[in-house]
């Protein structure tokens, strides 16, 4: 039997203190359907020890398949995954952040409508299911799902969660979209792209959050929000 590969992309920036967490829970996950893993870090310039924590970890670790790229300046998330993307080689895909805001323990339940070959894309949902999801900010959680309703609008899907880091996708499928979005704009982008491709296939089921705050290292902000209405118009309504 020919064993099947699911590509785990992670953007990593200054993570050193917790890439090694997040690696540990990979680790654990026990693929269903015979689906092996192939772990695909890209480092986008940290200024801390990621890298080295990187290397440390690999050499405990040699039966892991971990693959380690490096940006020599620092470009954003988006043009991390970039990277990433363009190197998996599994037939399948998905978007992991270095942080643990989700669980890896969750890639199965992604995995479920692919390999009962009703899916070609998967959007892990944090907004629907009965997962555990730490509440956190009021307005935060609004904007999410303003959004998602404007997303929506425009790719005319009815997601709940368009901004969510769980994204599994067929390899093929995405690497076939060319996507430009240096920064956050990722999501707002391939989510009009993909939702363009005659007959897709796009499934959601939900997942667990543990969210951080800005105290523990979150990163987003109002500034990205107004991108992501931007990228909304700029790839929904232009289709640029």
């Amino acid at each position: 039997m020919k064993l099947k590969k699911l590509s785990i992309v992670i953007p990593a920036y200054n993570e050193g203190n917790t890439i090694h967490l997040i690696l540990d829970k990979i680790k654990a996950v026990e693929l269903i359907d015979h689906f092996t893993k192939e772990i695909i870090i890209v480092n986008d310039c940290s200024t801390d020890h990621t890298e080295t924590a990187i290397a440390e970890y690999q050499s405990v670790n040699p039966d892991l398949d971990i693959r380690y790229y490096k940006h020599e300046v620092n470009k954003g998330k988006g043009a991390a995954l970039h990277t990433g993307i363009a190197k998996a080689s599994g037939e399948y895909l998905i978007v992991q952040d270095a942080d643990l805001e989700y669980d890896p323990a969750e890639y199965n339940d992604l995995l479920k409508p692919v390999c009962k070959g009703f899916a070609d894309v998967v959007y892990g949902s944090r907004f629907m299911g009965n997962n555990p999801h730490r509440i956190l900010f009021f307005w935060h959680t609004i904007g999410n799902k303003c959004l998602t309703f404007f997303s929506n609008m425009f790719s005319n899907l009815n997601l709940t969660d368009m901004e969510t880091c769980y994204k599994l996708f067929d390899t093929r499928i995405i690497q076939s979209i060319k996507l430009k979005e240096q920064r956050f704009g990722f999501e707002p982008e391939v989510t009009q792209k993909i939702a363009r491709i005659p007959q897709i296939r796009i499934y959601e089921v939900g997942i667990s959050y543990y969210g951080r705050t800005y105290e523990d290292g979150k990163k987003i902000g109002w500034k990205d929000g107004v991108r992501a209405i931007w990228c909304i118009l700029k790839y929904g309504l232009f289709r640029m």
